[in-house]
């Protein structure tokens, strides 16, 4: 796993493919809302069209209010509370 971007307000870990197993086939992303203390796992498609959204903005070198902004789009979806142990 891998941190590929970290803002005060989110964080993004990307878990690469593993090989030879059906767990995470292509990889996925976790993507925590450190204001509202809320993450999501993304795998599947929905990792594959977030990898290209994120290719396209990386390419037009965003700000981190951009970046922030278009990580804000998974909102909705975050329904896990961060637990730290």
């Amino acid at each position: 796993m891998q941190m590929i971007y970290n803002s005060p307000n989110y964080c993004v870990v990307e878990f690469p493919a593993l090989d030879g197993t059906m767990a995470l086939l292509d990889g996925g992303y976790e993507i925590v809302d450190k204001t509202n203390q809320r993450e999501i796992f993304i795998d599947g498609a929905l990792a594959a069209q977030f990898r290209e959204h994120v290719q396209k903005l990386i390419d037009e070198q965003p700000s981190i209010e951009e970046i922030d902004e278009f990580l804000g789009q998974f909102d909705s979806l975050m329904h896990q509370p961060v637990i730290l142990h």
